[in-house]
């Protein structure tokens, strides 16, 4: 049986999809956002004149981040209303993620780029993240080279700034993550006081759907005793003998994933010190935030 020839322009814009959608979820926080911002790339994608394309990767690179930056403006409103502590929308990733594509994707990193300004964070991911050059990056921010260098030094010197200080090789992080999972759900506070820095800040993001911390919770006594009633109460109507928990590869690390008998209920990520000890957590509990999650699919973020 003879098929017809696939369109060379979906083939194409397949090839970048998911540098596609690694910019726009960098640039975004939100891995729904990004998705649509990748659909409406490939609109423009179909209906522009080839004759002006030279270099497809360019081109489209310079299309999802222009999508991505006015979705990003029009969500900054929504974001500053926001209900409680505002966290990226965790995605799954593969194993094998790359240590510098692992870092630029982390919920650290993430919460990190929420600080920026939207022309600021935009420059960054594709400047330090993406290496794209300087002019390549005016022409797809419509803004001046000379603009875009200004921006790109502030951005960095505000990430240096406050981006977590130590990197903690893989295997490490999760044989914490695995303690932390085992001390939470046997409740055993003294195990979870020793895995957490003194100082630890616990991120809770419930969006006012799900009741969580309104702000953030700090203190190792504090937070662990937090986790320690996982397995004794009822968590976003979830009964704790129906509450499993797994270890899994979350935005390029090892993170945990809650669920009920039918639902994704939370996810949970760590930042670590060069001890090893725990001084950050991210607990995402907004059902709307946990679609992707819930939906299985592990995305290939890379930078290439």
């Amino acid at each position: 049986m003879t098929h017809p020839p696939a369109n060379p322009d979906q083939q194409v814009f397949d090839e970048h999809r998911n540098l596609l959608f690694s910019v726009a979820y960098r640039i975004l926080g939100g891995a729904a956002d990004a998705e649509d911002a990748v659909q409406d790339a490939w609109i423009r994608w179909s209906a522009a004149s080839r004759a002006q394309v030279a270099d497809p990767k360019a081109y489209l690179a310079r299309i999802v981040s222009n999508l991505a930056l006015e979705r990003l403006r029009s969500a900054r409103h929504r974001r500053e209303t926001y209900v409680g502590p505002w966290l990226p929308e965790p995605i799954l990733t593969g194993g094998d993620t790359a240590v510098v594509d692992a870092e630029s994707v982390s919920t650290a990193m993430l919460v990190v780029l929420e600080t920026l300004s939207p022309l600021e964070r935009a420059v960054f991911v594709l400047r330090e993240v993406f290496g794209f050059s300087h002019a390549e990056i005016a022409r797809a921010v419509e803004r001046s080279e000379a603009a875009v260098r200004q921006a790109a030094h502030r951005a960095r010197e505000h990430v240096r700034a406050r981006r977590p200080r130590f990197t903690v090789d893989r295997s490490r992080q999760r044989a914490v993550t695995e303690r932390f999972l085992a001390a939470a759900t046997g409740g055993d506070i003294n195990a979870l006081m020793e895995l957490l820095s003194p100082d630890v800040t616990l991120w809770t993001d419930g969006g006012g759907r799900v009741r969580q911390a309104m702000r953030p919770v700090v203190g190792a006594p504090t937070v662990a005793a937090w986790f320690a009633a996982i397995g004794t109460v009822t968590y976003a109507g979830v009964e704790p003998a129906d509450m499993r928990a797994t270890v899994v590869a979350i935005n390029g690390g090892p993170g945990l994933v809650f669920s009920g008998p039918d639902r994704v209920i939370a996810t949970v990520t760590f930042d670590l010190d060069a001890d090893g000890r725990i001084t950050a957590i991210h607990n995402v509990a907004n059902p709307d935030k946990l679609r992707a999650v819930a939906g299985g699919t592990a995305y290939d973020v890379g930078t290439r």
